[in-house]
Parts: structure tokens; C-alpha cells; sequence
């Protein structure tokens, strides 16, 4: 299996003045989170809220900025969340991926729209009466 790739739109919701910043991400959904690199943070102005300890691939520990909220734009789907500063790139984890209701699809290497929610992302709610 191939490395998947999304364009994104990541934009600061607490400044509507900003324009919002067009972005290829890799895409993990063996992540949980959004990472962004540190240049990406100050452009759009986030605000750090507190560290977060982080364990990588290769199983060190860092402490890492986490910053927010940043908003996600993903064709017709779009999520609110906070981001880890670090690395170099984007990377899309599965916590975005799931509020959005993307799929990575493997063959083409892609992310896309959940193809049984086409128009409005799909969620699961238990316990839910009316």
C-alpha cells in the first residue's frame, strides 16, 4: 500500500480575515490527530492551549505544541479540532478523518468522501431517545 494524499484547507475560525491556507496532507489512519508543521501555526495565527506528550513511529517521546482550534476543509466536509506542531508536513490523522466522514482508499492512493454519505457526513450515536 502507497502513501494517500488530501488537499486541504486549513483556516483560523477566530479570524475570519485570514485566508484560509490550501495544504497536501498525508493522510494516517494509524494517527489520531492533525499535525502541522510550526511555519503552518504562526501563518494562521493559532494559539497554543497546552503541550501534549507524543510518541512517534520510531517510539521517542517529544513534547509538542497543541494549538487550535483550526478548522479543516475537505471538499463538501469541513471539522473543527486542534493540531500537534510537528514534523514537516501535513498529516491528516483519524480523528478528523472519522468527524468528516473521509475514507482513504488504498487503490488510488486518495482520500475521499464516504461514498455511502455522499452529502452530509454520516455519525453514530447510541443512546439517543426521542
Amino acid at each position: 500500500m502507497g502513501l494517500s494524499q488530501a488537499t486541504l484547507q486549513l483556516s483560523n475560525p477566530r479570524d475570519s480575515d485570514m485566508k484560509a491556507i490550501e495544504v497536501k496532507a498525508l493522510a494516517d489512519t494509524g494517527a489520531l490527530h492533525l499535525c502541522i508543521p510550526e511555519h503552518l501555526s504562526i501563518q494562521l495565527g493559532l494559539t497554543e492551549t497546552e503541550s501534549r506528550e507524543v510518541t512517534t513511529a520510531d517510539g521517542s517521546k517529544h513534547l509538542c505544541p497543541y494549538v487550535g482550534p483550526i478548522q479543516i476543509n475537505f471538499e463538501n466536509r469541513t471539522c473543527f479540532t486542534g493540531a500537534l506542531v510537528l514534523g514537516d508536513e501535513v498529516l491528516l490523522g483519524a480523528v478528523p478523518m472519522e468527524d468528516m466522514d473521509l475514507i482513504v482508499k488504498p487503490s488510488s492512493q486518495t482520500v475521499m468522501v464516504n461514498p455511502e454519505s455522499p452529502n452530509i457526513p454520516m455519525s453514530v450515536a447510541k443512546g439517543l431517545s426521542y
